[in-house]
């Protein structure tokens, strides 16, 4: 079974419910495969959930710590840290990917650690078809 690394709204997403933006097949195919092994979160994840709530694009409903505490604690998904290889290798993708530093943490971890990463970010998908990292389109 892959280990899936979950594009930070993929994530949001799961926490706050389908709220149609995430296909059910997608959504139950992730539920399925956390019942094998927690989907990864990458740091990066929590870094951009934080950013986007000071900035006023997303709501959650109670102060980000609080948030990002209680959806790292549901069941099925796990912390996946930043190390030196991962921030080298994010400087390092082949095939010219662009420069977003986060999606470039999130490629790295997913090469570094043999992940499927799960996301509706275009340009991500299309590199994924590049054969540079393992993509699932959400």
């Amino acid at each position: 079974m892959p280990v899936y690394l979950l594009d930070t709204h993929v994530w949001f997403w799961l926490v706050r419910g389908r709220e149609g933006r995430l296909a059910a097949r997608t959504a139950d195919k992730l539920e399925k495969a956390a019942l094998g092994a927690p989907l990864g979160v990458s740091v990066i994840s929590v870094w951009e959930i934080a950013l986007l709530a000071s900035k006023g694009r997303i709501g959650l409903g109670m102060p980000v710590h609080e948030w990002v505490e209680s959806a790292l604690n549901r069941p099925g998904f796990t912390l996946m840290g930043l190390d030196p290889g991962i921030a080298i290798e994010s400087c390092n993708l082949p095939g010219g990917f662009h420069a977003d530093p986060a999606d470039r943490f999130l490629v790295a971890t997913a090469r570094l650690k043999n992940a499927v990463i799960v996301t509706r970010d275009k340009r991500m998908l299309k590199y994924g078809k590049q054969g540079h990292v393992k993509l699932m389109a959400a």
